[in-house]
């Protein structure tokens, strides 16, 4: 199979992976926030801040350092394996006997048991980490689809079962450690590696050497996107925070979803060609192309479509959280951009530069959260806008600088994307405006709206993404 049609594959496999399971779980989401109360999902937010991080150190970069690495060993896996699975085991423990302390600092008494229970999902997900890193090294989304749609199904059942049962918030724990349980099994039971008792010390200094840089550049980045559930948690309420997380699981949807669906290919594929320099430039200008005249689109309709969006999917309740969701939308629309630069930073081996981005561009977001305590979360998520600008400059001028694609030649190329956005994104408003009728009318009156105006002058103007895009769509079709 060539590299071109391992990466279609592999997209085709991602791309119905992410549509299938993030839809279903969006559908499980709608449900239980219409069954649920906005404090329940603030008190989760509250956690998400603590499992966020160990996971981050879990993994300790050691899954992408075994996807970059070109011949992986049984003794590599084992290291990596044994290694997740005893740094889980302490983050686990530290979580356990710091519940008191979690509880207090937010002053929500639930916290105690809700973190203890909610936690063992670290131990889950140690299990299961090598499985996954395995699956992505060799481009098997297939696989990885199949299990994510049957243990979202499962988990989802456990969820509304419980929510209409009447057990609140436990409902979202025991949905999300159903799920992550039932993940792990089927890695287990589906991928045919098992680790043996071996553990090296040098191949967890290889693995180290390079996942160490990744290891702290994660924990500042994990930091950074999980600190506004906590500053929110700890200085307005938890439901002002379900608010906020209901309006960031709106977000996420379309901006890191698609990350998921490109990144996870892009890395293993560009990490393939990492040493033919024109043949990586030109395959990198196609991921951000594409990955940008999609995401350009899905998060300016977002915010275009905001309030009814709300209004239909999960109620009145929830309006509050609608400015909160139209300026996320603008924070997430960069976030695949940031990421398939960073990505480049791993593939040409330059951790040690991933991390002292991190620093800096965390540094400067210092400013933006003492603004949301003072000020508050609007002005909050304006400053974390302006971030996200700053820190785009930053990762393109580096990743670039590595390959020879100029800061100056990747807005370039998604300029035009931009603008059709932009123009799309306004008409959509406008037609929510003067269309009349209920909430659902208006709401498909402006996506038909959207949707034509993207494709007809994507069409017209014959725009290279779109055009790209087509041709696989078509291509996939006729076989």
């Amino acid at each position: 199979m060539t590299l071109r049609q391992k990466t279609l594959n592999g997209l085709k496999w991602s791309f119905v992976d992410s549509f299938a399971n993030q839809g279903f779980q969006f559908i499980i989401g709608i449900i239980l926030a219409r069954l649920l109360v906005p404090k329940d999902f603030g008190l989760i937010g509250m956690l998400i801040f603590f499992i966020a991080i160990s996971q981050s150190f879990i993994d300790s970069g050691f899954s992408q350092a075994l996807i970059r690495k070109k011949d992986c060993k049984q003794v590599d896996f084992n290291t990596a394996f044994f290694f997740n699975l005893l740094v889980g085991i302490v983050f686990y423990l530290v979580l356990f006997f710091s519940a008191d302390l979690i509880a207090g600092f937010f002053g929500e008494p639930q916290l105690f048991s809700l973190i203890r229970v909610l936690g063992l999902v670290l131990l889950i997900n140690a299990f299961g980490l090598i499985q996954r890193t395995m699956l992505i090294k060799e481009i098997n989304f297939k696989l990885q689809t199949k299990i994510s749609l049957i243990s979202s199904f499962i988990s989802g059942a456990v969820g509304i079962g419980m929510a209409l049962n009447g057990f609140g918030v436990w409902s979202l724990v025991y949905k999300t450690i159903t799920q992550q349980l039932a993940t792990t099994f089927l890695f287990w039971l589906w991928n045919k590696w098992k680790p043996t008792a071996a553990f090296s010390v040098k191949a967890f200094k290889d693995l180290f050497q390079f996942g160490s840089k990744l290891l702290a550049s994660g924990l500042i980045d994990t930091t950074y996107q999980n600190v506004y559930y906590l500053i929110i948690g700890k200085y307005f309420s938890a439901t002002d925070l379900g608010y906020y997380t209901r309006a960031d699981k709106f977000r996420k949807i379309p901006s890191q979803n698609l990350y998921g669906i490109i990144g996870r290919v892009s890395y293993p594929v560009l990490s393939s060609i990492q040493d033919e320099s024109a043949k990586l430039k030109s395959a990198y200008k196609k991921f951000i192309q594409t990955t940008m005249y999609i995401t350009f689109v899905l998060m300016i309709g977002l915010a275009a479509t905001a309030e009814k969006v709300i209004l239909v999917l999960i109620g009145e309740q929830w309006l509050p959280a609608v400015p909160y969701l139209q300026l996320l939308c603008f924070v997430g629309m960069l976030y695949p951009l940031h990421a398939l630069n960073l990505n480049m930073l791993m593939v040409k081996g330059r951790s040690d530069l991933f991390l002292r981005l991190e620093v800096i561009k965390k540094t400067l977001a210092v400013p933006t959260i003492i603004i949301g305590i003072l000020f508050g979360i609007k002005i909050m998520i304006v400053g974390m806008i302006v971030n996200s600008v700053i820190a785009y400059y930053l990762n393109s001028y580096w990743s670039g600088k590595l390959i020879g694609y100029t800061v100056r030649e990747q807005i370039s190329d998604i300029y035009s994307s931009f603008t059709l956005a932009v123009l799309m994104g306004i008409l959509t408003y406008l037609t929510g405006k003067v269309i009349e009728g209920g909430h659902l009318v208006v709401l498909i009156s402006q996506i038909i709206t959207g949707g034509l105006i993207i494709l007809v002058f994507s069409e017209l103007i014959k725009l290279k993404p779109y055009i790209e895009i087509k041709s696989i769509v078509l291509g996939s079709i006729k076989r």
